[in-house]
């Protein structure tokens, strides 16, 4: 598209919207897709265009694009109370409601939920409340945080430091100092030759084992992982992986923090990852599926471990000095209620599980052409990662053309996707059906072979 065919949205937008995650000066010359509405598992452009979205927008639209009892929940919070806070002992039903459903739903027992808007300010929250339980034991020197790799925790200062990716450091002065990146687990990426699975998670715990002893288990407060990694690039942990790492975390009391905000509530097939992967965490962060990103809301969920020596430093203190103004906003915690309340009563857990093999057992059949190097995924999440060479795992020409050239592909077959490099995601919403299922499949199949016409004529 040149930028004489640019629609007058496209160039509005560009005029005023700086625009996350891309290249601003591009889109100021192409203009980007205008989406007008939804309609479960689609969205239709300003030209009446339909497409699947198969990413469920942002990992996150777990009941699709038009669920009207959403809609009538935030309608009915609406009119009775649009707005109230719960700052200095405040606090209105919906969101009491949502912090119970969420401890009774946890895989493990937790005592608190502290409610914020995005995961990127829950990751922010968990940081600000490591230390500050670390002050409250009496151990300031306890602030280092370990992360990996290809992680994806957020965006804000703290959060981003988390996240291992270069794109979301370089130019921002980031990571902090005090943030601290293990090897991803990615077998088909990192694994050795000769080595097994197994030996490959054996090696990375004892990675883990020599960062703590080499900085010191005293300096350490915390560990962030996300039970499978997901905008890193859809990365389930090898075989043996999760009991090896919590070992370590074991061995030298160190307080994992599991970051559901892809995983969470039912995109594995069970309720969380730290369910699947049976991981025992001391903070959960919560966002995305929470409410379908129809409101933003997020939540960090505590473990009386970590609670009492926070309430006890806000009681020594007269505060606990941290908040959001609409954090916990009753809307979003009335259309949160409503959003879990229907994956309950549809069985979308369950039917993510079926969906998944049905998924998984098609993509394991494109390991066979020439240009897919690994499939991967759990449950309804899913990737498809492109190589030149299947030999050498090596890409085309440069990391990120194949998966590039297999976006445009797919948007030409009215697909909505996106390539993590070379890796093409796939996280349909859960209300997906077996034929819509298929239909995307098939799409995805057949641009792959446009893909493969294209590059080798």
């Amino acid at each position: 598209m040149d930028s004489s065919e640019v629609s007058t949205l496209s160039q509005r937008d560009a005029q005023f919207h700086l625009h996350p995650f891309t290249n601003a000066v591009k889109n100021a010359h192409e203009g980007g897709k205008v989406m007008m509405r939804g309609e479960g598992i689609h969205v239709f452009d300003e030209h009446g265009q339909k497409y699947i979205e198969a990413l469920s927008g942002l990992w996150s639209v777990a009941l699709g694009f038009s669920e009207q009892r959403l809609i009538d929940a935030a309608l009915r919070q609406m009119s009775v109370l649009p707005f109230y806070h719960s700052f200095v002992q405040r606090s209105h039903q919906p969101l009491i409601d949502l912090a119970a459903k969420l401890i009774d739903m946890a895989p493990v027992p937790m005592s608190k939920v502290f409610f914020t808007n995005s995961g990127s300010e829950a990751n922010d929250t968990a940081i600000k409340l490591l230390w500050y339980w670390a002050n409250a034991l009496g151990k300031p020197a306890k602030k280092k945080i370990i992360s990996r790799q290809r992680a994806y925790h957020g965006v804000t200062i703290g959060s981003a430091s988390l996240t291992g990716m270069p794109h979301v450091h370089g130019g921002f002065d980031l990571p902090l100092d005090g943030f601290l990146h293990l090897s991803a687990p990615h077998f088909y990426r990192e694994g050795q030759a000769g080595e097994t699975e197994d030996a490959f998670s054996t090696r990375l715990a004892s990675e883990l084992d020599a960062l703590i002893r080499r900085e010191g288990a005293d300096t350490i407060v915390a560990m962030f992982a996300e039970p499978l990694i997901g905008a890193g690039g859809v990365i389930p942990p090898p075989s043996g992986y999760w009991p090896k790492m919590q070992a370590v975390l074991r061995k030298y009391e160190i307080p994992l923090v599991a970051d559901e905000v892809i995983c969470g509530f039912g995109r594995l097939g069970r309720a969380f990852g730290s369910e699947h992967y049976e991981l025992t965490p001391d903070i959960m962060i919560l966002s995305k599926q929470l409410s379908s990103s129809y409101m933003p809301i997020s939540a960090v969920m505590i473990s009386e471990r970590i609670y009492r020596p926070v309430a006890e430093e806000s009681e020594r203190r007269m505060t606990f000095g941290h908040g959001f103004t609409a954090g916990g906003h009753p809307v979003a915690a009335a259309v949160a209620l409503e959003n879990l309340a229907i994956i309950e009563e549809r069985g979308l857990v369950e039917r993510a599980r079926v969906l998944g093999e049905r998924m998984h057992a098609r993509l394991a059949e494109l390991a066979a052409h020439p240009l897919v190097g690994e499939v991967r995924g759990v449950g309804l999440i899913g990737a498809i990662e492109l190589v030149a060479s299947k030999e050498d795992k090596t890409p085309l020409e440069m990391p990120g053309k194949l998966g590039a050239l297999a976006s445009e592909a797919l948007a030409r077959r009215h697909v909505i996707t996106r390539n993590i490099g070379d890796a093409v995601a796939l996280c349909p919403p859960l209300i997906i059906s077996e034929q819509e299922l298929d239909d995307l499949l098939n799409r995805v199949s057949a641009a792959i072979d446009d893909v493969a016409r294209q590059v080798k004529p």
